[in-house]
């Protein structure tokens, strides 16, 4: 039920394939992008970066175009070579704490428009146009969409059959990660795969939402130009990279808003006691350790909060999520946060010293609240999806996160 077709990659070359890796470009700060920029000409930040070559900032159309203009220049330099015969290609990524393995592939759009693909997250339509207005001034997809499927023992042989070879990469990268990359070029392998896919269904979106909904935009206003396209064409597909859900990994984003809404402390307490049990967990720093309790720091103190469930109804999967109580039970009707996406009274915070990040900003002065809560599960992911609902905004954090660079799908 699942389609995924072979393609052929431009990719790096092999000796130059450590230093055009990237990560994504809004994970440097400004100084470690600007040294990436000065002292590596090879990096894919070039690319998408592409008005450093004049020390002047774009925007826009004329972004895009001379994004295509970089790309081009890194294929004529042979920087980017481009395979003979369409492949699949394994990426494995093993960091100080987990190891992922999975296949970079086209995925379909009609799969994607035909729920065979599942989303949970909500998209922004201009930003959804943005990115598709770029796919097509640049003709290419770096960035794949993270797609994950049930774990399976056949798909699991062929790829660790293909392992056993010298890989095609093997180089490190400054945060100690290891990354390996083969091809998977013999008819027998790619046909074996397309046949587990075949039988696979559905496929969920881990992260790329936006991405997958750019590319069904293009299909479209492609296939419209174009009306005796066969479905064949590589418009008809996006860039994808395929993972078995037992190695997905999903971090929470904690939440930390900038005032009470007007409210003093301690009517704020009062209006948060009719949906939880409060307990004030002194300056020792607390995590919640069940599903529906939350950690809140305020003033000085970490609480524990516990939702009185005999006062909360539970309807739907999403109505479950910790993500959807938070913001049903205090975002909204007490803190006056109603647009998650754009209200600036919110931030967001992930990562392994989030707790503690969270709290030194309220120390500081720069939050008034903040909460926290545990990650949700590919399981609830699933639920959310299959019951055709969407994720408040920064539910979750995904890894793998892929370097780009290492595979673009032209179309």
């Amino acid at each position: 039920m699942a389609k995924i077709i072979p393609f052929k990659a431009v990719r790096p070359s092999r000796e130059k394939v450590g230093l055009v890796a990237s990560r994504s470009y809004e994970d440097y700060p400004r100084k470690e992008l600007k040294a990436q920029l000065k002292f590596n000409p090879f990096s894919f930040l070039h690319i998408i970066n592409p008005g450093y070559k004049y020390q002047h900032e774009v925007s826009g159309v004329e972004r895009f175009q001379l994004v295509k203009n970089r790309y081009l220049e890194f294929k004529e330099d042979r920087t980017f070579v481009q395979d003979d015969t369409p492949c699949f290609y394994i990426y494995q990524l093993t960091t100080r704490a987990h190891s992922f393995c999975g296949i970079f592939a086209g995925a379909s759009v009609d799969d994607y428009n035909n729920n065979i693909i599942k989303k949970h997250e909500d998209t922004i339509e201009r930003r959804e146009v943005l990115f598709k207005d770029y796919l097509k001034t640049v003709g290419f997809n770096a960035e794949p969409v993270l797609l994950t499927y049930p774990d399976n023992e056949k798909i699991d042989k062929i790829i660790k059959k293909i392992a056993l070879n010298r890989a095609e990469y093997e180089f490190a990268t400054h945060d100690k990660s290891v990354h390996r990359f083969w091809l998977i070029d013999k008819q027998e392998d790619i046909s074996a795969l397309q046949k587990e896919f075949d039988l696979i269904a559905p496929l969920y979106i881990a992260d790329g939402h936006h991405r997958s909904a750019s590319s069904s935009l293009l299909t479209k206003e492609l296939r419209e130009k174009n009306k005796s396209y066969t479905g064949n064409e590589a418009f008809n597909y996006f860039l994808s990279y395929l993972i078995p859900e037992s190695e997905v990994r999903i971090s929470e984003f904690n939440r930390m808003v900038k005032d009470l809404n007007g409210l003093s402390k301690e009517a704020f307490l009062i209006r948060l006691d009719e949906f939880f049990r409060i307990e004030n967990r002194g300056k020792e720093l607390y995590r919640p350790s069940k599903k529906h309790h939350f950690c809140m720091y305020l003033d000085g103190d970490f609480y524990s909060l516990y939702l009185r469930k005999s006062l909360y109804t539970f309807t739907d999967a999403l109505s479950a999520l910790d993500t959807q109580i938070l913001y049903k039970t205090i975002l909204e009707p007490i803190l006056g946060i109603s647009d998650l996406r754009n209200n600036k009274r919110i931030s967001y915070g992930y990562g392994n010293q989030n707790s503690v990040k969270m709290k030194d900003l309220i120390d500081k002065g720069t939050y008034k609240v903040g909460f926290g809560m545990l990650p949700i599960t590919v399981e609830e992911m699933k639920l959310v999806a299959n019951e055709g609902l969407k994720m408040p905004p920064k539910s979750t954090y995904i890894e793998p996160k892929l370097r780009s660079g290492l595979t673009i799908y032209e179309f």
